[in-house]
Order: C-alpha cells, then sequence, then structure tokens
C-alpha cells in the first residue's frame, strides 16, 4: 500500500524534489527502515495517510540537491510538517483528507499529522504561526536595578575576587562588602558556630544529662514524626549511645498520639524504667503532659525552636532560641540544630573532640533543608558542612536512602533533600511509624539499612497516591466555593482525608491559589489539620487568633499545625480567613519573581557557574538567584517531555551570541505552541549544572513569558 500510494502521487513527489524516481533504486529498502522508526499506535482509519504523509516529506526533503537525508526522520516531521490550509511546507502536493479530524480542527490533514506527532516518542508539536500561549502568566517578575553607586561598588568587590560583575551585587545584598568577608562566606568554618553555652538552661541541661549517666539512669530520646524531629532523635541517640548504653528512643504514633508529647509516651517511659526524657522538635507547649511526667518522677530536657506561650513547661531545662529571655545569638536553628547544640555542649563538658561531632552533620543538613529554615548564620555552616559529609561519607542510612532515591551518582544539593530525600524519611511517619526513619538513621549495617530504605521507599510511593487523589478532591472542593476570587484565606474540611498527608496538601492548595491555607480532616471526635503560607505572611499568627476554638496548635511564619473540635471548624474557618483578609498585602496574593540580574547568553557558561555555586546552600535568606534573558527564540529543537508531557526541553538562542542553550521548563507545556511559532519570548531561570552533559550549564525555566 506504501509503494502503491507514491507510484499514484510520483509526480506531486518529483515536482517537490527534483529527482526521477529511477534515481531511487533502493526506495524499497528505504520504506523498509523507517517503517520499522514510525510509531504503530495511529489507529486504523488513520494509517493510510499517517505514514505516507511522513514518507512524503522524507523523499521530498532527502533528495533535494546539496541536502543528505536527515540523520533523523522524527526530528525532520517535527522541524518541516507546518500546516497551510492543504499544504505541507517543503511540499507542493495537497494532503488527502483522512475523514477522521475532530469538529474543531480546521482541516483534516492538521489532525493527520498531529496523529503522528501524538504518538511520537519525541512529541514534537506542529508549528502554528498564528498560535498564541495556552495559559496566562500569573507571575510578576520583579527586578530593580542597582543604584549607579552601588553597581560600581558591587563590580569593584567582584573584581577583586575575580569573579562575574552580578556576583558582587549578590554580596553586597546578603551584607557583605569586603574581599576578606566574602572568602569567609564562601568557605564557612565550623569554628565560627557559637559558644552552645550561651543558650539560656545550657548548663542545666548538661548537668542533669550527666547526673542521668553518672546514676546509670534509663534515658529517653523523644521526638517529632516529621523529618527535622526523626533527624534530631537519631543525632542525640547516636551521640550519647556511644558512651551510655541505657537508652531508648520513642517517636509518638500520628494517628494514636498526635503531635508532640503524649502520655501515652510518658506512660511508656515510666513502664520502662526511664527517668530523663530528652524531647526534640516539639514539647515547648506541652505544660500538661510535662506536669504528667514530673509527677510519674521523670524529668524533661526540651529542645526545640517553635515559638513559646507565655508560660512554659515545668521541665528541668528548656533550650529553644525562640524564648522570650533568649540570648542566643542566633535564634533560627531547626530543631535538630538545637540538638546539636546540646551535644555539642555535651561533648565540650565531658572532653570530647568536637571533630567526633563531625558524622552527624549530615542529618543537620538534611533538617535545615526539609524543614525550610533560613540558610543563614549558624544553619549556612551547619548545612554546607552537612553537605560535604553527605556527599562524601554519609551515615549509612542516609547512604541507602540516596542509593534508593537513584541519587548515588551525583552531587546532592538542598533541593535533592527537599525533593527526594526528605519526603521518603517523612513517609514513614506519614503512613506509619517514624521511628522506622530513625530505625534506618541509626543502622551500621549497609545490607539492612538497604533494605530498610527499599520499605520506606514503598511508604513514599503510597503516599504519592494519596497525595494525588487528595490533591484532585481538595482542588474541586476549593473551586466550588462561592466567591473565590475575593477570599483571602482558604480553610477546607473533609473527614475522609488520610490525616498524614493533609499538610502536604495544605503546601498544594497554597501553591495553586497562592492563598494562606489550612487543609483539616476528622481524628476521633476532632478535627484536625495543617496550615501553610505565601510568602510574607505570618499564618502562625493567623491560627494563633482563633487560640480559643482551639485544643491545640504550633508552629512558625510558613507553617502550623492545629486541633480543634469538629463543630468549631466553621466558626474557626470565618474567623481565620476574617483576619487573613484585614491583615495580608495585595502583593503578597500575587506569586512573584524576583530577578537578580538581566543576562545575554553569552554571559552564562560553566565557569559563571562555577562561581555561583560558591554562594551555596541555597534557601530562605539565601535564595537561589534567579536570571532573566528578555528576547530568546527556539533553536527549532524543543520539545514536549515527561509523563503525561507536562514539560518541555528548549534549546534557545538569543539575539547576542552563537551558542545554543539548553533549558528545561516544568509543567509549562501550555507554552509549547507558542515557541514552537520562532516567535520573541522571554524567560525567567536558574543556572545550574547539567546533569546529562558534565561540564555544561542548563537553565531551569521557571518562567516564560512571550514578548509583545
Amino acid at each position: 500500500r506504501q509503494i502503491s500510494f507514491f507510484h499514484t502521487h510520483l509526480p506531486a513527489i518529483r515536482s517537490a524534489s527534483g529527482t526521477p524516481f529511477s534515481k531511487h533504486h533502493d526506495f524499497r529498502q528505504k520504506v523498509h527502515n523507517f517503517r520499522a522508526k514510525l510509531p504503530l499506535f495511529c489507529p486504523k482509519e488513520h494509517k493510510k495517510i499517517c505514514k505516507p504523509l511522513i514518507f512524503a516529506v522524507f523523499l521530498a526533503k532527502s533528495t533535494q540537491k546539496k541536502r543528505p537525508p536527515p540523520k533523523n526522520m522524527r526530528t525532520l516531521a517535527y522541524q518541516s510538517v507546518s500546516c497551510d490550509k492543504s499544504r505541507v511546507t517543503g511540499l507542493r502536493s495537497p494532503l488527502l483528507d483522512c475523514g477522521n479530524a475532530p469538529a474543531d480542527t480546521a482541516h483534516s490533514a492538521t489532525h493527520c499529522a498531529h496523529c503522528f506527532r501524538a504518538h511520537s516518542r519525541k512529541a514534537a508539536t506542529p508549528i502554528d504561526k498564528h498560535a498564541k500561549p495556552l495559559a496566562i502568566m500569573t507571575y510578576q517578575w520583579n527586578y530593580v536595578p542597582a543604584p549607579p553607586g552601588e553597581e560600581a561598588e558591587g563590580r569593584r568587590l567582584a573584581e577583586e575576587l575575580g569573579m562575574h560583575p552580578v556576583f558582587g551585587r549578590m554580596l553586597r545584598e546578603r551584607c557583605i562588602y569586603t574581599a576578606a568577608a566574602a572568602r569567609r562566606f564562601f568557605r564557612p568554618q565550623l569554628t565560627d558556630l557559637h559558644d552552645p553555652f550561651l543558650m539560656n538552661d545550657m548548663q542545666v541541661a548538661v548537668e542533669r544529662l550527666n547526673l542521668a549517666i553518672a546514676r546509670k539512669e534509663r534515658i529517653m530520646v523523644y521526638g517529632d514524626y516529621d523529618v527535622d524531629g526523626v533527624t534530631s532523635v537519631a543525632l542525640v541517640y547516636r551521640f550519647i549511645s556511644r558512651y551510655y548504653s541505657n537508652i531508648d528512643y520513642y517517636i509518638p504514633d500520628r494517628y494514636e498520639e498526635g503531635y508532640g508529647v503524649s502520655k501515652r509516651g510518658i506512660d511508656y517511659a515510666a513502664e520502662t524504667g526511664v527517668r530523663l526524657i530528652i524531647v526534640l522538635d516539639c514539647g515547648i507547649k506541652a505544660v500538661e503532659e510535662i506536669t504528667y511526667a514530673k509527677e510519674c518522677g521523670i524529668d524533661f530536657i526540651i529542645c526545640d525552636h517553635h515559638v513559646p506561650d507565655e508560660v512554659l513547661p515545668p521541665a528541668v531545662a528548656i533550650l529553644n532560641p525562640k524564648r522570650r529571655d533568649n540570648h542566643y545569638p542566633y535564634t533560627h536553628l531547626s530543631g535538630c540544630g538545637v540538638g546539636f547544640k546540646f551535644m555539642q555542649a555535651f561533648a565540650a563538658d565531658n572532653g570530647i573532640e568536637f571533630n567526633r561531632l563531625h558524622e552527624l552533620l549530615d542529618l543537620c543538613a538534611v533538617s535545615i533543608a526539609s524543614d525550610i529554615v533560613p540558610v543563614t548564620g549558624e544553619n549556612r555552616i551547619l548545612a554546607y558542612h552537612g553537605l560535604r559529609r553527605l556527599n562524601s561519607n554519609p551515615s549509612i542510612g542516609l547512604q541507602a536512602i540516596v542509593e534508593v532515591c537513584g541519587l548515588a551518582d551525583r552531587e546532592l544539593t538542598m533541593n535533592d533533600i527537599i525533593f527526594r530525600i526528605g519526603p521518603r524519611i517523612n513517609a514513614s511517619g506519614r503512613m506509619q511509624n517514624g521511628k522506622e526513619a530513625v530505625q534506618l538513621l541509626v543502622e551500621n549495617d549497609y545490607s539492612t539499612a538497604l533494605n530498610q530504605a527499599s520499605h520506606i521507599n514503598l511508604y513514599n510511593e503510597a503516599r504519592k497516591d494519596l497525595d494525588r487523589k487528595m490533591t484532585e478532591q481538595a482542588t474541586e472542593q476549593v473551586s466550588a466555593m462561592k466567591g473565590l476570587e475575593e477570599r483571602r484565606g482558604i480553610v477546607i474540611y473533609n473527614e475522609e482525608w488520610h490525616k498524614g498527608i493533609i499538610g502536604i496538601v495544605a503546601s498544594r492548595v497554597t501553591e495553586q491559589y497562592y492563598r494562606p491555607a489550612v487543609v483539616l480532616t476528622r481524628s476521633g471526635d476532632m478535627a484536625t489539620g495543617s496550615a501553610r503560607s505565601v510568602t510574607g505572611f505570618d499564618v502562625y499568627k493567623a491560627v494563633q487568633s482563633c487560640a480559643d476554638l482551639l485544643e491545640n496548635f504550633g508552629g512558625h511564619t510558613y507553617a502550623a499545625g492545629l486541633t480543634l473540635r469538629v463543630e468549631n471548624v466553621p466558626e474557626f474557618s470565618r474567623r481565620f480567613e476574617a483576619y487573613v483578609a484585614e491583615h495580608i498585602l495585595d502583593e503578597q496574593t500575587q506569586p512573584s519573581l524576583d530577578i537578580t540580574a538581566v543576562l545575554d547568553f553569552n554571559e552564562v557558561d560553566f565557569e559563571f557557574y562555577k562561581q555561583l555555586r560558591k554562594f551555596a546552600p541555597f534557601g530562605p535568606g539565601n535564595e537561589r538567584p534567579l536570571f532573566c534573558t528578555p528576547r530568546v527564540y527556539d533553536y527549532g529543537t524543543s520539545k514536549v517531555v515527561g509523563l503525561g508531557q507536562k514539560h518541555i526541553r528548549l534549546e534557545l538562542v538569543d539575539n547576542k551570541s552563537n551558542a545554543v542553550m539548553n533549558g528545561i521548563a516544568f509543567g509549562q507545556s501550555s507554552q509549547a505552541r507558542y515557541i514552537k511559532t520562532r516567535r520573541a519570548f522571554g524567560i525567567c531561570y536558574a543556572v545550574e549544572e547539567n546533569s546529562h552533559k558534565r561540564g555544561e550549564v542548563q537553565l531551569q525555566i521557571e518562567d516564560i513569558r512571550p514578548c509583545e
């Protein structure tokens, strides 16, 4: 059938190619070879037209003078098939009507060409010169050029350091004004960590721990079930257990006990003879529970970083840099960071060399990245050296997780922790019990750790399925709200939702609608939930404004947890939204991208990336910089990729260089049709190393904006 098609349409093929058919003595072999390469998924009604169409394009193009046949036939079709009523670019013969085009398609030939595109692995998008972007860009791009004086100072600083001028400005934005200060910033030193005894109650805490060891009392290390809590427990347990064996750890059950210190946990401690509990990443509000523990003859040392109430629990010592009477120089430690400072003080008091703490630094890095605390001051020092440890000699448990994540052969970053390592550790506490994650992180045998990591990875897969389902339901519920556009805050409730996933769903809702959001579900006779916020708005204060309706709550600026009676949910929803409406600023409801500098592609090379990497690790307070190139064009080889065809892999050029720049735009496939028109568009992006081609840069494109 294919051969008869070409004989029938031979005149058109001749006119397009300018070559007599007799010259194609290997025509049958060509057809056979290319049939093997074509997708075979077109409906039967399309096969007669789809394949001949592509063969005709190939034959016409490959027989033109001074142009050899293309190496990749699919790429040719992608570049050449451009519909204009009944014609294909490069062929002067009309296309036949496949008779199976959708009613809203301009003409059936377009659909026929699209049929090939849709089933091709490369998923190339047909060119339409009149296409418009399918999605409205909602990001506000913020770029404020430095004043001339500031710009000149930044250039001088960069020149002294031998760096690109933009990095001089970035340093000054971080209040770094000299080359010496810049070098200290680029190479954080563990010797610059603060004296742990500056923290309130630190001396008392160390003395109580020493007393417990001297008396051979049983010690319990107790922590929250999230990443920060699990890493905190693993860090303190691992360090103390080197010198003392009568020690245990405990993670409360999310569903049976809930967040924080529980009476059930205290009862278990009393039954097993515990006399000292070190609680990490929670406990600052557990007044009633710690009073109960005291009656049972159990002392508490609290290591927390959440905002305390006016009344503190009756613990022996409270280590919390957010205490109102705090004297510690740095207030943004994670829960694991507070635990590290406690162990630093314990080591110093007992003559243990500080380098014995080095092997715990990878846990600090995982905690800092996952809990989204500022990557400044001591957190920057701990994260910097923790990442180095994670990349060179990680603990057995983290090494197993890295292997399961498929990250073993690459340099790990904070983003790898946030999106790959952290969620797997979290999945244990979300789906079952966080104690399994602690078991993994304190394991000393690699084969055992690898089995445990694989098991936890299964929890993560199950978590993803629940996440997807619940997010869809939440989106439907929010979309059905009356007056959604006028709402400043969002509160949704569903009794059937999984308690362990609501924090993730709250984050999804906040990202999608860019509003502070609270997601609630039922747990027994109570409603329990998680709150998430947008940049600049303190959601903890919004939750706190409803304190009289709540049984329990806690958190910080951008995330909070809460528990309340089910009958109070409607009133909480009304008051939370009223508080948000009164206090949130208009600009806080508009997602924005802060641009550091406008660059041409000839400035963005691997040397630029190496200099940029000195600013890492990135995070709140030291955000990864975004750059802008205002007019770029598709090189002709960009394509839609990924599961569900949601992403675009781009190859771009600008007006000022000959370089072709690689980029990836996640979740922006709706812009593909516009990009293929070859019209100019602007991009906002981060610069990273190409994971497939070491030594080359790649742009992670955050937003695409068609030029006016």
